[in-house]
């Protein structure tokens, strides 16, 4: 179950990624010990009040693309994206807080808090909006959340294979809706910079490395991520192998899926008229005895998710997966090239009206 709020920091987080399939989205890791080299970032460290977070950015012109990765994965998993959508526009990469080379930003570590990151990133990496936005899976939320706080920094969207906030759950071999662990808390408002106690503390390193000698194995890639170039398996080694990736979990999870449902329930199209393409995956791995309960729901809020927009529309991706942005990028690239046509069409037909 989502820990309560008597839970620690540590414990909440571990138990999240637990929760998101770390074990089969992610490299299984080396021991947070392990002296593996640190890679030389390919963008730039944004400082962000005492934090800095990662951003890449390519190629040249607008609208912007910002790729948001899922939980557990990191910047270069759209390396089989990126590059292709340089050749059409301006596409940044990032890695959330406490993910490859970001640190760990305030505490707690709320999606509320990453959509203000990703926000405050962007103005003082010197990238301008609108921008199209691109979520995988929990990246997904991040991004409906940053349309919702800044509509008029919104082009469009693209969600891939995106988390919904009415998703159930396998945990220890029973169903649970993660919205209905919620405790009624109030989600803290986003904070602008750190201090000491927003660090690793020594309780937290100890339920780590108990966690990774626990669940975790020799340092391996499985798949799909055997589908990335070499360069970059060896960048995700490096990074499953930090503590801080095990700590950057986003706390309050159940409040704002509880938050965002009964939005849902409010407002018949949230994100209003904001272009959008769902790309839904055509493949399932759900255990067996729960597979045909999770993959009819997961067909139907997909569809749901099309719906937060009036010109909202989902796309089942052919031999697919969760993680269609390694399987299928081109259908990526291309669900990215409408959004950003459409993008460009409008801010003429803006132009023009003047």
């Amino acid at each position: 179950m989502i820990p309560d709020h008597q839970r620690s920091n540590a414990t909440r987080g571990l138990r999240l990624l637990t929760f998101f399939g770390v074990m089969s989205v992610s490299a299984c890791v080396a021991h947070a010990g392990l002296p593996l080299p640190i890679p030389v970032p390919p963008g730039r460290l944004i400082d962000l009040g005492g934090y800095k977070l990662h951003l890449n950015c390519m190629g040249r012109g607008n609208p912007t693309v910002v790729l948001s990765a899922g939980a557990g994965d990191f910047s270069f998993d759209w390396s089989l994206v990126q590059p292709k959508v340089a050749r059409i526009s301006r596409v940044c990469s990032y890695d959330r807080s406490g993910e490859a080379w970001s640190d760990l930003g305030p505490k707690p570590r709320t999606p509320e808090q990453e959509a203000y990151d990703l926000h405050r990133l962007l103005a003082a990496g010197g990238e301008s909006g609108p921008f199209v936005l691109v979520g995988h899976s929990l990246g997904g939320m991040i991004v409906r959340l940053f349309a919702e706080n800044y509509p008029k920094e919104a082009a469009g969207a693209i969600l891939v294979d995106s988390f919904h906030e009415d998703s159930q759950l396998n945990v220890r071999g029973k169903l649970v809706r993660i919205r209905m662990q919620a405790k009624n808390r109030h989600v803290p408002l986003p904070r602008e910079t750190v201090n000491a106690q927003d660090g690793l503390q020594p309780e937290e390193i100890k339920q780590i490395d108990a966690f990774i000698a626990q669940f975790l194995g020799k340092p391996q890639i499985d798949p799909p991520f055997d589908r990335l170039p070499a360069d970059v398996q060896r960048m995700r080694l490096w990074a499953v192998s930090q503590r801080k990736h095990y700590a950057a979990a986003d706390d309050f999870l159940a409040e704002e899926c509880a938050k965002l449902y009964e939005e849902d329930s409010r407002l018949e199209h949230p994100l209003g008229g904001l272009p959008l393409i769902v790309l839904s995956r055509s493949r399932d791995d759900y255990p067996p005895d729960v597979a045909v309960v999770l993959s009819k729901e997961h067909q139907q809020q997909q569809l749901s998710l099309a719906r937060l927009s009036r010109a909202g529309k989902l796309v089942i991706v052919p031999n697919s997966g969760h993680h269609i942005q390694i399987e299928q990028p081109d259908a990526v690239v291309a669900a990215i090239g409408e959004i950003t046509t459409a993008a460009r069409r409008k801010e003429l037909q803006r132009i023009l009206s003047k």
